[in-house]
């Protein structure tokens, strides 16, 4: 049995779950060393891995979430507390979010799962009878979530975890678009533009977009209308959150997983919100009340925050390796 979500008494407010894990560790360090691995279209992949000594430990992939790194708290926090249970740990930076600008006009986009399938089945083939586990945040997890319904059975994984995932992406962008006085647009559009500046050269023949132009977008729709859509085959944003979705696909889910969501998610819509007659059998959701958008902090004194997700998941895991 897995424990239910209780917030901090301190912490009860959404927006706080959501905003005060990001000051409470800005020095929390976790030691890591960087790779890459070329994809088969002939980009890459950068890689973080925290590995333990143990070279039969179970592997673990952690997929952060929109313009998300190595740097996210969660991502971080995450590594270190399946390091120091026994997992070898990877994070895999989606495309343009990593150190260098990737070299295909592609970047990455919350329906993208090819090279999360890629990266699998590398790991599957180079570590066959070592148990593979992934966790993914945000718009990590829906890409997971979404790669778990596509697999089915062939999922390649022992055991998987959602977290504060935009099942229904339509009626999140537009909680987005409003949510705290569009502060929650403004920081994510701040970061995408920024990414998106240094990748205008590789996608000038598919998209007409000066840097005042990308600069001058301050909407998050409008954005995934001109950049997004077009330049990953979706005919507008609106077929862009249909296609990419990973609601639909949560009841061909064959491995194991773990969903975990906050109703008062202020990122992300409640239609985003699965129960349980979305999911499959294998699915265990634990949907609280409260918990903000990659939240989830409790503990009774408010100078040792306890952070709730990198106790249950690690925990989780490991009853699937037993």
């Amino acid at each position: 049995m897995l424990p239910e979500f209780k917030p901090a008494w301190w912490m009860r407010n959404r927006h706080l779950q959501t905003i005060m894990p990001r000051f409470f560790r800005p020095f929390h360090n976790t030691r890591y060393d960087l790779s890459t691995i070329d994809t088969p279209d002939g980009d890459f992949l950068e890689l973080a891995w925290a590995t333990p000594h143990n070279e039969q430990a179970p592997l673990a992939i952690v997929l952060h979430g929109l313009e998300g790194n190595i740097n996210s708290f969660y991502a971080k926090g995450m590594m270190k507390k399946l390091k120091q249970q026994g997992f070898a740990v990877v994070l895999m930076h989606f495309r343009n979010c990593s150190r260098e600008v990737n070299r295909l006009a592609r970047a990455y986009h919350s329906g993208e799962t090819e090279d999360l399938r890629f990266f699998i089945n590398h790991l599957k083939s180079k570590f066959p009878k070592r148990p593979l586990f992934a966790v993914g945040f945000s718009l990590g997890g829906n890409v997971l979530a979404k790669y778990l319904g596509e697999q089915g059975a062939k999922s390649n994984l022992t055991g998987a975890a959602v977290v504060s995932a935009p099942f229904d992406l339509s009626s999140s962008c537009e909680v987005i678009r409003k949510s705290l006085g569009k502060i929650y647009q403004k920081y994510l559009l701040d970061r995408m533009k920024k990414s998106m500046q240094r990748k205008l050269p590789q996608i000038e023949q598919q998209i007409s977009l000066t840097p005042e132009k990308l600069m001058a977008i301050d909407d998050l729709w409008q954005f995934d209308n001109m950049l997004t859509a077009p330049l990953h085959g979706f005919a507008g944003a609106e077929d862009y959150y249909q296609q990419a979705s990973a609601k639909p696909f949560l009841k061909r889910i064959a491995t194991p997983t773990l969903i975990v969501h906050a109703k008062d998610d202020p990122m992300l819509s409640i239609k985003a919100v699965p129960d349980s007659v979305d999911v499959s059998e294998h699915v265990t959701l634990r949907i609280s009340e409260q918990g903000g958008h990659v939240g989830f902090i409790s503990g009774k004194n408010p100078f040792k925050p306890e952070y709730w997700l990198e106790r249950i998941v690690p925990e989780y895991f490991q009853q699937l390796v037993k």
